[in-house]
């Protein structure tokens, strides 16, 4: 809680005090224990004490403001009735003298009854890929990573008992190399707001530069096009695939197996679907032309997780929802296929200097992490009909 909630926390138990004694000071006169003069004269001492409570919570508030004026005669009229609800209680108002002592108008009560602030954010959710869950992912500590690949196979041939046995090819190798690239995000922030603010906005700053960061390499590892960022599994010319040839624009259950079936047995053993959730929608009210029956059944049988044609599938937002030509599903033991390089996790720098003549300073964010396809051939796409 801060300062000045405690101040007007504070000021409203001044005030229920302020109406418990009124009340003991009134059944003190009704009982002839106090004389009516008496009490007049401490209802006089009530008004002073409420309208410094009023002065009070209108500088905490709004420093350097004052208490707003109003007409003696509703200013008397606000007193009297304010005098009466402390005695007899909110009941023992008429309808007007209760339009007269309302929290909408400050002047008239509203200063005492703050609203209570929660410094939790309300934020709506927001989505990325969640491809690293699927792909391999390693580290380094210099700019780039180099894999040893062949790229030539050795051949084998048939000989005769005794017969003359000459060079075979030779195996060829070659270097995969990964280069990482950089993601920045930077804000700038008042020092006031950072001293007075009771959220905490340097937390909340990071928490959203983080986030950014997962939404805009998701991008680049799914369509990247390499220059300057991963190059997207999407983006590369040697990922082939299957494309529809029945229904324009609309995933087909046939065109699901023939993409699954061009895919190597030993990747297809470990792959995943990858596909958008609009997508998913559009899979699981497929139904058997012939039979009627759903070509998706998910999670009918008990804990057994969902499936598509026995392969689990991930929901990733930036694959392209369902069109002409579109690349709307992807397959393939991403494992095997895509490498994701981690140079530098999240580097966050509080910078007070260069923007100190505007009495901000500046909240900057960095990544370094690169990713690319490094087997083709482990990976198939699913082109929609035009």
């Amino acid at each position: 809680m801060s300062e000045v909630e405690t101040k007007i926390k504070d000021l409203n138990d001044q005030v229920t005090k302020l109406i418990t004694d009124v009340q003991a000071k009134h059944t003190e006169m009704e009982k002839g224990l106090t004389s009516k003069a008496s009490f007049e004269e401490f209802k006089v001492n009530i008004d002073k004490k409420y309208l410094e409570l009023c002065a009070t919570v209108v500088k905490l508030q709004t420093p350097g403001a004052a208490l707003p004026t109003e007409p003696a005669a509703l200013a008397v009229a606000h007193k009297a009735a304010f005098i009466k609800y402390l005695r007899k209680g909110i009941d023992s108002l008429a309808p007007e003298e209760r339009k007269v002592m309302t929290i909408g108008d400050a002047t008239t009560g509203g200063y005492l009854a703050p609203v209570e602030f929660t410094n939790e954010l309300i934020r709506d959710i927001v989505e990325f890929s969640p491809f690293r869950t699927v792909a391999r992912v390693v580290t380094t500590s210099a700019r780039a990573k180099q894999w040893p690949k062949k790229t030539t196979s050795a051949s084998a041939s048939w000989v005769a008992e005794i017969g003359t046995r000459a060079e075979t090819t030779n195996p060829k190798f070659g270097l995969e190399e990964i280069p990482t690239h950089e993601m920045f995000a930077l804000a700038k922030v008042s020092k006031q707001d950072l001293e007075d603010n009771t959220f905490d906005i340097l937390g909340f700053i990071r928490a959203e530069f983080a986030e950014q960061f997962g939404v805009l390499e998701g991008t680049g590892f799914i369509a990247g096009n390499a220059v300057g960022k991963p190059e997207g599994f999407l983006s590369n010319a040697n990922v082939t695939g299957f494309t529809g040839v029945t229904t324009s624009a609309k995933i087909v259950n046939d065109d699901l197996k023939q993409l699954l079936y061009s895919l190597k047995e030993a990747y297809a053993r470990a792959a995943t679907w990858l596909w958008k959730r609009s997508s998913t929608l559009a899979i699981s009210i497929m139904k058997d032309a012939t039979t009627g029956v759903y070509f998706w059944q998910p999670g009918l049988q008990l804990g057994a997780p969902a499936n598509v044609l026995g392969l689990p599938f991930v929901e990733c937002p930036d694959m392209p929802a369902e069109a002409g030509s579109a690349k709307a599903v992807a397959i393939g033991n991403f494992r095997q296929g895509y490498i994701i390089v981690d140079r530098i996790d999240i580097e966050v720098l509080i910078d007070p200097y260069s923007s100190k003549s505007t009495g901000c300073i500046e909240i900057s964010a960095r990544k370094r992490v690169g990713g690319q396809v490094v087997l083709p051939e482990a990976i198939k796409i699913y082109t929609l009909k035009a």
